[in-house]
């Protein structure tokens, strides 16, 4: 299913000047496609497979397939208009063909898919192949002089000079911005991954409850945190559970790998799961025994902060705004050096569990509902240990929805 809001996608492109988009992460290409990048994306090189979305809704999508993952894009994604880019992995299909001798049989498979004569596959795959079977679909559409939006902070320098062969006469326009901003509203679907993600998570997270006592390791609570996380996925028969990643600390070191809990030691949860490449992401802090004076004075700073902030996520309001009035509350909490680059962030599907936009000083964006976030009040204090709340929001017409049902204060056991 693909994700992508073609009536948002050609007001962004309209208001940019921008006459189509020309997407080539892998990332991007299914969020448009709903169809899956295929294995030619895994050097994150550009022209294996390609998007091209029109800004004219007129105009119907197009795309550049590989051809192992021609038929999974064709099951996949309502795109009929589509170019087929060789990889390096042989393939055929005799299914439904008659018995005869394999050379035969297989000579016959060939022809039926359309193979050209004297093929050769290259070595992994042909990035100006894919390029030119790009700039075919925008002729086709009598765009291949127009301004072609391309997502710049993810193309080489390498991969520029050999798309600006494909298409001479475009003017290529950055586009990065406007594809984050198309990505940061999520469809239904996009929003029930998110939510199934953070269900998943945090049944993990009880899990690991559970099992915090004197003497348990870190990686034993992991361990615990992913097999519950699993557990309850199998329970509820999740089929696309297809990650799972955790920032667990104890102890007064918050950076380590290990660790072996003690009476008094705080253990930071910063954990997500993936449901089809999108992740959640929580932060919950335990304190094993009784906070320490400072342990408890640093948490209820970050709460009073957290607090502080929480109100302001809804449409409307200025990312920027979350931040200054969360960073002000630090201060009038005992704390006004305390400084931090965001207090959270996009959820969506992209390479790490952090996605733009994020809740920072320098923002330029204003809360829209559809989005969804992580908004986290996070300290790591080496002497003390790590402590973060964060919560996963959905943004509504009038406010915000919290995904997370576990409890967020400075949970002793």
């Amino acid at each position: 299913m693909a994700h992508l809001d073609r009536t948002r996608a050609s007001q962004l492109m309209q208001a940019a000047g921008i006459d189509a988009l020309l997407l080539l992460s892998p990332e991007s290409f299914t969020h448009a496609t709903g169809a899956p990048a295929g294995v030619a994306t895994m050097w994150r090189r550009a022209g294996a497979v390609a998007a091209i979305v029109p800004a004219n809704p007129a105009l119907n999508d197009a795309a550049v397939v590989t051809d192992l993952f021609e038929a999974a894009f064709r099951a996949s994604s309502a795109i009929a208009d589509i170019r087929i880019n060789p990889i390096w992995v042989e393939t055929g299909d005799i299914r439904g063909m008659e018995a005869r001798p394999p050379e035969e049989l297989i000579k016959a498979a060939w022809e039926k898919q359309g193979r050209a004569p004297g093929l050769q596959r290259p070595e992994t795959f042909d990035a100006s192949m894919g390029f030119q079977l790009a700039s075919e679909l925008l002729a086709g559409r009598h765009l291949a002089n127009g301004r072609i939006g391309i997502e710049f902070d993810g193309l080489s320098v390498t991969d520029f000079k050999l798309l600006s062969a494909a298409l001479p006469l475009a003017e290529f326009i950055d586009a990065s911005d406007l594809v984050r901003r198309l990505k940061m509203i999520k469809s239904p679907a996009e929003i029930a991954h998110l939510r199934t993600a953070v269900e998943l998570a945090e049944a993990g997270i009880v899990a690991l409850r559970e099992t915090i006592a004197v003497g348990i390791s870190r990686d034993e609570l992991a361990n615990a945190w992913e097999k519950g996380a699993r557990t309850e996925a199998a329970l509820r028969n999740v089929q696309n559970l297809t990650g799972v990643w955790e920032y667990i600390s104890v102890g007064e070191n918050p950076w380590t790998k290990g660790g072996i809990i003690a009476h008094g030691d705080l253990i930071k949860v910063d954990v997500g799961c993936l449901m089809s490449g999108y992740t959640s992401d929580t932060g919950r802090t335990f304190v094993c025994g009784t906070p320490s004076t400072l342990q408890a004075s640093l948490f209820a700073a970050l709460q009073t902060a957290y607090d502080a902030g929480l109100p302001l996520l809804k449409p409307g309001i200025a990312m920027s705004e979350v931040h200054r009035v969360t960073t002000e509350a630090m201060g009038k909490a005992g704390f006004p050096g305390y400084t931090r680059g965001h207090f959270g962030h996009g959820l969506g599907a992209g390479l790490g569990s952090e996605e733009w936009p994020f809740l920072s000083r320098q923002s330029d964006v204003i809360i829209e509902p559809g989005m969804v976030l992580a908004f986290e009040t996070p300290w790591y204090v080496d002497g003390a240990g790590g402590m973060i709340i964060e919560n996963q929001l959905l943004i509504t017409a009038d406010g915000h929805e919290i995904m997370n049902r576990l409890p967020s204060g400075l949970i002793s056991l």
